[in-house]
């Protein structure tokens, strides 16, 4: 059986939490809102091949920054223990609705980057969280092959993100081509 097409990791399982088989998972989104409304998860060692192991969630809680959950098969802390260091995932179709001029991580990883001007300022390939707010991590166009890419940080606040195009993939920044 092959994993759901729109499946987007959200997270990973820490370690185990209390005896009765709990998985403590650490949110990739500090709101972990697509993690506390999913009924079922996906989790999968990323080192082995195979596709995802599909668990109904049935208990879920905030823990500090992280969550709690009671997965159905799971009922003593050596089978959750056997989850540290899996991914967890969720459908696409499972999170939430953004508020307006909101957006989702995962949606914006993708989408180009260009300039008022048209310079094309790259790909966004993930986020940092700062205290303050995200930072869109993009991968420049002028990334030398065979080699690490070079990578450029913009702050996804107003002063910068003059326009989002989720349907266009794009992302028009305020921001100059030579800024690095």
């Amino acid at each position: 059986m092959s994993d759901p097409d729109d499946l987007q990791q959200v997270g990973h399982v820490l370690d185990a939490w209390g005896v009765r088989g709990w998985v403590k998972v650490a949110p990739d989104d500090p709101q972990a809102a697509a993690l506390l409304k999913a009924k079922t998860w996906w989790l999968k060692h990323p080192g082995l091949p195979g596709p995802a192991s599909a668990f109904k969630v049935r208990l879920v809680r905030r823990h500090g920054s992280a969550l709690v959950a009671l997965l159905e098969g799971l009922s003593e802390r050596n089978a959750a223990l056997a989850l540290r260091g899996h991914k967890v995932a969720v459908r696409r179709a499972d999170f939430p609705p953004a508020d307006e001029g909101e957006f989702y991580w995962a949606d914006l990883i993708g989408c180009r980057v260009r300039n008022p001007q048209g310079d094309d300022l790259g790909e966004v390939v993930g986020l940092l969280d700062s205290a303050a707010h995200a930072i869109l991590r993009i991968q420049r166009p002028d990334s030398p092959p065979g080699r690490a890419p070079r990578e450029r940080l913009i702050p996804f606040v107003q002063a910068y993100i003059g326009e989002v195009d989720l349907a266009a993939r794009t992302i028009i920044a305020q921001w100059d081509a030579s800024y690095d």
